[in-house]
């Protein structure tokens, strides 16, 4: 029997924002290393092009784009870049997010709120209209939105951050049902407890790591290259009629 070409990525072009280290980093790793040219994206460009050459000293193709999705120009300049120098986008995963409070919600501090906001809402979304615009002139594409089960069962301290990825949710609904006509397909991704620099406030505390580990029916934390296999799935041809879906990848803690 011949092996599945299902999850084969040679020729696309894939986007992937927050990229320069953790669930980003294993993503962009994983899509290059199925053949797509992954542009690795995040705000300081040093890092992505540690990342970049990774792929590329493994065969890959890759390059480094700095963005700062936060910042409405930068997504623009972004984005005319690709179609500059490639001419269409295949893959877009919205990975970049911010978290920057960990406090009761009354204690939310108006910066902290406008700034996550900016990043986790408003750059999502006009990262995914400008990369349908362009998968709209190609004849379609896939959209991932990196969420959290926080945007389903709201994390302690983390009240605004919770929200944004709630509505990080209902925007993959949202461009799944506007987009579909346009064979551009949109899904999210939802990450448990993951050992990232961008968790360690969770996962290096043992106080709440034990207390979390008690939810979590596999009761450990993830890895980060245990989500890039689900994102490969979402943005291959293996996922060809999913659309619109939240898939937790999560130890069973929604379960």
């Amino acid at each position: 029997m011949s092996k599945t070409q299902l999850f084969d990525l040679d020729g696309k072009i894939a986007f992937v924002s927050g990229a320069s280290r953790g669930i980003g980093e294993a993503i962009a790793k994983l899509l290059a290393q199925q053949g797509a040219h992954v542009i690795v994206s995040s705000r300081k460009l040093e890092g992505c092009q540690h990342v970049a050459d990774a792929i590329t000293a493994a065969g890959g193709k890759a390059t480094a784009v700095a963005c700062h999705i936060g910042e409405m120009d930068q997504i623009s300049q972004v984005f005319a870049g690709i179609k500059e120098q490639f001419g269409r986008l295949d893959i877009l995963v919205n990975n970049a997010a911010t978290n920057p409070q960990f406090c009761n919600v009354l204690d939310t501090d108006l910066g902290a709120f406008q700034k996550t906001v900016d990043v986790n809402i408003r750059g999502y979304f006009f990262m995914s209209v400008e990369a349908g615009k362009l998968m709209r002139e190609n004849g379609g594409g896939s959209i991932i939105n990196v969420a959290s089960i926080n945007g389903i069962s709201p994390g302690i301290f983390q009240g605004i951050y919770s929200v944004t990825k709630a509505a990080v949710i209902n925007m993959t609904k949202v461009f799944a049902k506007e987009c579909a006509q346009f064979g551009i397909r949109c899904n999210a991704l939802l990450p448990g407890l993951t050992d990232t620099k961008f968790a360690s406030a969770l996962v290096k505390n043992d106080a709440i790591l034990k207390q979390a580990l008690t939810q979590i029916p596999l009761k450990r934390v993830a890895d980060p290259s245990e989500m890039a296999g689900a994102v490969l799935y979402l943005a291959s041809d293996a996922s060809s009629y999913t659309t619109g879906v939240a898939l937790n990848v999560d130890g069973g803690f929604l379960s």
